[in-house]
Parts: structure tokens; sequence; C-alpha cells
């Protein structure tokens, strides 16, 4: 196998624990990271779906703003330079807080209303009516622009999350791991080639020390052979000459 295909390791047990250990690592992370992108996804597309009905609203709001104000200038003329003298700082300010989905802090912004109405006085003279229904319209549509920014910031923020992690997972289900399982069998075969080559050499060692026994047998019966015939020699030459005594005398 070539490197890229498996981790460079020296085959040995130590190093197939290791491996075990990091397969088990591998796909823990897996599993972990698969939740986590569906998790996200899961709230993806409930944003997604609360975009399209905000912008859906969004629409309706400012056709019945627009046609407020073209009633507004209709009663009371223009009242623009009225509104700008009153002005004096913000009513509607925005506050931002984080909402953890599953580890990913996402930016949420919340509309507030701070200090009276200064524009209560507007009105007065005439198209008091259509002023505070105008007033009305763009109050709901400044909220509705602020829920859509909300809303817009976390699915960006979602989608890019998302892909991070979705290459995380594909990372680890295609490479890290098929590599990890190559290593894995790598070490294993080797392991076994050696445990092959072992009981091979054991078993040739025990066959050369069962030969070497057997000719130590066959030498120690050859050598008992050969000492039991002088023996027997000597035996025969001992009848012999005590034969010749007798014939003597």
């Amino acid at each position: 196998m070539s490197g890229d295909q498996r981790i460079n390791v020296f085959p040995s047990r130590m190093a197939q624990t290791l491996m075990k250990t990091r397969l088990k690592g591998a796909q823990k992370g897996h599993s972990l990271l698969k939740k986590k992108s569906d998790a996200l996804t899961l709230r993806f597309r409930a944003i997604l779906g609360k975009i399209i009905e905000t912008k859906v609203q969004m629409g309706e709001v400012m056709k019945e703003a627009a046609f407020s104000l073209a009633e507004t200038k209709f009663a009371a003329g223009d009242v623009n330079q009225t509104v700008l003298q009153s002005v004096s700082k913000a009513q509607i300010k925005v506050r931002t807080r984080k909402d953890n989905v599953a580890g990913v802090n996402l930016p949420v912004f919340e509309h507030y209303v701070e200090g009276g109405d200064s524009h209560e006085y507007i009105g007065i003279a005439k198209g008091g009516e259509q002023i505070k229904k105008l007033k009305r319209n763009y109050l709901t549509a400044v909220k509705l622009l602020v829920d859509l920014a909300s809303l817009q910031t976390s699915f960006v923020t979602l989608d890019e999350v998302i892909k991070v992690t979705n290459r995380r997972v594909n990372a680890i289900e295609h490479v890290i791991i098929p590599k990890i399982e190559r290593t894995l069998a790598y070490i294993v075969s080797e392991l076994d080639e050696r445990e092959r080559e072992e009981f091979f050499r054991l078993k040739k060692v025990q066959e050369k020390k069962k030969q070497a026994k057997e000719k130590r047998e066959k030498k120690r019966l050859e050598l008992i052979g050969a000492g039991q015939f002088a023996e027997d020699i000597s035996h025969a030459r001992n009848i012999i000459e005590d034969k010749d005594d007798d014939v003597l005398f």
C-alpha cells in the first residue's frame, strides 16, 4: 500500500491498540458531528420557513404602510418637517443576544421601545386618525425588519457552519476512518505473517532437534552394539583359551 492509503506505522501490538483507539475515537466523532449537522439542518430549515413567512408578511405590511402614508398626505398634507422637528432620539432600539444551537452561537436581534411618544401632538389639527394609523403600520414594519434581520443573520451563520460541519463529517467518513481501517488491516496481516513465520521457524527447530536426537540415539545404539560385539568376541576368546588349557593338561 502507498503512504496516502494508510498511516505509516511500524506493525506491532502497541500500534494495533493505538489504531483501534483512534478508530473508535473517529467513529465517535463522526457520530457526534453527524448529530450536530442534523440539528443545525433542522434549525436551518425552520429559519428558512420563518424567513419566507416574514418576507411575505413584510410585503403586506409595507404595502399597507405606503397606502397609509398616501392617506396621511391627502388628509394632513406633508408632515415630514413636523415629524423631523419633534424627533430628539430614537424610540425603537435594538439589542442583541446569543442563541446556542448545538454549540453554535446565533445572534438574535430584539427590538424594544424606549422613551415616550414624541409624535403624540402631531395631527391634532387635522388627519390625526390617518397619522396614528401610519405610525402603527410603520412600527409594525420596523419590528418585522428587525426580526427579518435576525433571521437572515442566523440563516447565513448556520449555512456556513453546516458547510464546515458537513465537510468534517465527509472527511472523517471517507478519508480518516478508511485510512485507519486500512492501517489496521495492514498491521493485522503483518502480525499474522510474523506468527506464521515464527510457527514455521519453531517447527523447523523442533524438527532439527528431533533429527539430532534421533542421530544421537542411533549413534548410542551403534556404540552399545559395538560394545556388545566386543564383549562377545572377548568371551569367545576366553572360552577357546580355556579349552586349550584342558587339552594341555
